[in-house]
């Protein structure tokens, strides 16, 4: 496939695979038949092999240019990332059904909050970061619109979920959005919540940092453009 046609094919199927699961009910269908686990696990996996056919689809598009690289728009990605790799590792299997990432079959308590009182989004707001950043240094047509609608629908998704949890919250919505925020950094001033969140909350950092060091220097490898400002 040449020209545009890979780029959008990969493109479509992405977005049709996050849609039409939702379509008749073929999502709780294929989760009965198979498993949550399974069933979510192999979504996964799916979600990441199209997502990396389109990174790599955009990179084969035509050069079409809308602003020209600047050598210091590679230390966007380079200063973004970090915060975003380290809100993935702490966002998965957060204690927030109302969430990407999040434990469908828990209960957030206002009282233990953990990790959503510092961001009950944490896997939108790190796509949001990642293609946002990715943004600025890429000014061609196709990573604008690669970059671009990743960075809007993430953004778009936080009011959505947060519409979600309030029409099943009822009542409760309101302890639920005054124990946890889109980001803050309270929570850290906060000695009971250190005592109870600070070790998980260390490892799992430590962990994403050591996961965006490697992604960092095999870049180039990976992706073919080098992360570096030149």
């Amino acid at each position: 496939m040449t020209g545009w046609t890979e780029y959008t094919l990969a493109l479509t199927i992405f977005v049709a695979s996050h849609f039409l699961p939702r379509i008749g009910g073929l999502r709780d269908r294929l989760i009965g038949a198979v498993g949550r686990r399974l069933y979510f696990s192999a979504y996964g996996f799916l979600s990441l092999t199209l997502l990396v056919w389109v990174i790599v689809a955009a990179g084969r598009a035509p050069y079409v240019e809308l602003w020209p690289q600047a050598p210091w728009t590679r230390w966007m990605p380079n200063i973004a990332m970090p915060i975003a790799t380290v809100l993935v590792f702490c966002g998965f299997g957060l204690r927030n059904p109302y969430t990407l990432g999040g434990k469908r079959d828990a209960i957030i308590d206002p009282e233990k909050p953990g990790f959503a009182a510092v961001c009950r989004h944490p896997l939108f707001l790190a796509l949001a970061l990642w293609a946002g950043a990715h943004l600025v240094p890429n000014g061609d047509l196709a990573h604008v619109i690669l970059f671009g609608s990743f960075a809007i629908m993430a953004v778009a998704a936080i009011p959505a979920f947060d519409a979600k949890a309030r029409r099943t919250l009822g009542n409760g919505a309101a302890p639920y959005f005054g124990a946890t925020g889109i980001l803050s950094l309270r929570p850290f001033a906060d000695k009971s919540w250190r005592a109870t969140n600070a070790r998980p909350l260390a490892i799992r950092t430590a962990i994403g940092l050591l996961i965006w060091t490697a992604a960092l220097h095999l870049h180039t490898l990976l992706i073919g453009v080098s992360p570096f400002p030149a």
